[in-house]
């Protein structure tokens, strides 16, 4: 996962932090946010955003080892069939033909793969080995930050980030990056995660019960980059929105398929042999009846406002 190097509105960790510390402002509305499920999470009682004070540490010495060829083999399945998906949204809603298109946080570069046929691609990466190993199969990646890499006056037609703007501590300076870089009428495709899909509201309920696991995994905690934001489709749309943008389209994708799961579910973290068991068969036992609950995935599409 990767991050916009903008200037972090992460407070320190929460474990040292005092209830009254604890209470924050709520991107979204405005309203105090209250203290969450754990130390480090927090959640808006009014339009329900949550965020989360986890610690950012991109190309930095990490507790947590993370073998790429097996993130790859977990996440490949999953991400090639959606990511074909959001080529399909965005062909549909830009407004010329072979236009151009910025991929932030590209990773290993399958979306600017599946993305080229179609569009002028042009992808960010700020994980250095990742980026890398993209960089070295041929595709047009840029190492760094966004928007810092970008050439002021550098404009695109579509601006994608999948799975990276639930990362971003200063969401807010983001968008703003994005409306600057985008022409009149360009689109913003956001692919994340949702607070109302199933596994998310389940992992909810397991602390409850006592079981932090799934909870931290969802939010990557401990990881070089984890979740700092939790969206549902409403108060996302919001906080766009106020940015200069419009809401023109917001689907969900699939969140997983069994093929690579049980390396998805242990490819990162010290997960437990039993406790890596426990979740296969429990989420394969789920596949079958997911489709009635909401996904774990969005995609949200905005266009850029007029200036008026």
């Amino acid at each position: 996962m990767t991050k916009v190097q903008l200037t972090s509105l992460v407070t320190p960790s929460a474990a040292s932090r005092s209830d009254k510390e604890m209470e924050m402002v709520c991107i979204v509305c405005g309203n105090t946010q209250m203290a969450g499920l754990l130390s480090w999470h927090a959640t808006c009682p009014v339009c329900h955003y949550e965020s989360a004070a986890l610690s950012v540490a991109i190309n930095k010495p990490t507790d947590v080892q993370i073998n790429e060829a097996e993130r790859e083999a977990a996440l490949k399945a999953i991400r090639l069939e959606n990511f074909h998906a959001i080529v399909q949204y965005a062909k549909r809603h830009v407004r010329q033909d072979r236009c151009s298109l910025l991929d932030v946080g590209s990773a290993h570069g399958w979306f600017l793969e599946a993305a080229r046929e179609h569009f002028d691609v042009l992808g960010v990466e700020p994980d250095a080995v990742v980026g890398a190993r993209a960089a070295a199969r041929g595709l047009p990646v840029r190492a760094g930050f966004f928007p810092d890499v970008l050439k002021d006056t550098e404009r695109f037609e579509a601006i994608v980030f999948n799975d990276v703007i639930e990362h971003i501590p200063d969401i807010r300076s983001a968008l703003d990056a994005c409306r600057q870089h985008l022409n009149n009428e360009g689109i913003l495709i956001l692919n994340l995660p949702s607070s109302r899909g199933f596994f998310y509201r389940f992992s909810k309920l397991a602390v409850r019960l006592g079981w932090r696991m799934p909870f931290e995994r969802l939010w990557q905690k401990d990881m070089p980059s984890p979740h700092v934001h939790y969206f549902s489709p409403a108060n996302l749309g919001r906080l766009v929105a106020g940015q200069g943008f419009e809401l023109v389209d917001c689907a969900e994708l699939p969140a997983l398929r069994a093929r690579g799961l049980r390396e998805r579910l242990s490819y990162a973290g010290k997960v437990s042999p039993l406790s890596l068991w426990l979740q296969y068969i429990a989420v394969m036992c789920a596949i079958p009846v997911l489709r009635v609950f909401p996904s774990d995935i969005i995609v949200c599409i905005f266009r850029k406002k007029a200036a008026g």
